[in-house]
């Protein structure tokens, strides 16, 4: 039987997207007081620049965030918070480190063109160009739900 669930396991999930160290973490009590879950669709990125809440900055990265290989977006999705590496993993396995942008539900390549559907939790890739997801982040939220961190 355990023979049987071992060849079950398919093990970690590879990605193109090299793993780069993640840190990332928001208060929805003092910073980002909109970012909670009835506000479906919000996103805030985060990049060696800084944070960007729904297209506007807001307040530059502390010396203890690390964004990932492309930049993190956090995003308030139907299944509640999921973040993504931004880095396209279509370019990232051709040895480019392109980044995608926000465009509302989509996490958009600029570079390939792919668009990334980032509403549903996966990070599917829409248009077919890619054939693999974008790396998901591991989220935790506090038990009162004030403070959201992500993780590689």
């Amino acid at each position: 039987m355990i023979a049987l669930l071992l060849c079950g396991c398919d093990g970690p999930t590879n990605s193109s997207v090299p793993v780069y160290p993640v840190r990332f973490e928001v208060n929805t009590k003092t910073v980002f007081i909109d970012f909670t879950p009835q506000n479906v669709n919000a996103y805030i990125t985060l990049n060696r620049d800084g944070y960007k809440e729904n297209g506007v900055w807001k307040l530059p990265a502390t010396a203890m965030d690390a964004w990932g290989y492309g930049g993190v977006v956090l995003y308030v999705s139907m299944v509640g918070y999921v973040a993504f590496d931004l880095a396209c993993p279509l370019c990232a396995a051709k040895g480019s480190k392109s980044p995608c942008e926000m465009d509302g539900i989509y996490a958009v390549c600029p570079n390939c063109g792919e668009e990334y559907e980032v509403a549903s939790g996966y990070g599917f890739p829409r248009k077919g160009i890619s054939k693999e997801a974008m790396r998901r982040l591991n989220t935790y939220v506090s038990p009162n739900g004030d403070i959201i961190q992500v993780r590689q």
